[in-house]
């Protein structure tokens, strides 16, 4: 795969993210692929699970993305997201680290501010305590439960 096929399937899944469908962008991840971010380190279908319930439950969104690198197997994406969450304006900036392996994403890790991004989508607390890893593992549980994944186990991303 070269680095014109990674565009060509990096495109599609953002172009699918912005859009806010879930399934089109659960749709191009291989079946035993990994995912991992700051709240999640999810498997195979959960990830489409995840990205599904996010969609859906997604007030306000929009995505711009840039494909800062695409090489044979793997490409590297800055996204701008915006969205209302629990009624509060966010802007969650993301590098995206992404593997593909036969046309599909095999592996993807997110990377992302937490404790800004808490600030923002809790107000008080999350300024007050999103540095701390237990407000994290609760927000992590909270969201996992929420969206019907598993809750990651270990420490930070």
């Amino acid at each position: 795969m070269g680095s014109d096929q990674t565009k060509a399937l990096l495109i599609p899944f953002y172009d699918a993210l912005a859009r806010g469908d879930g399934e089109t962008v659960s749709a191009l991840y291989g079946p035993d692929a990994r995912f991992e971010d700051e709240l999640f380190r999810l498997e195979g279908p959960d990830i489409g699970k995840m990205w599904v319930g996010l969609l859906a439950g997604a007030k306000d969104f929009s995505v711009s993305y840039t494909i800062a690198r695409a090489a044979a197997d793997s490409g590297t994406v800055e996204t701008t997201a915006r969205y209302r969450f629990a009624g509060r304006p966010v802007v969650n900036v993301v590098l995206s680290e992404i593997e593909i392996a036969g046309g599909r994403i095999v592996r993807q890790r997110d990377r992302f501010d937490f404790p800004r991004w808490a600030a923002q989508a809790l107000g008080t607390p999350g300024r007050l305590f999103g540095g701390f890893r237990w407000f994290r593992r609760r927000i992590e549980k909270a969201i996992a439960r929420r969206l019907g994944v598993p809750a990651r186990t270990d420490g930070p991303a």
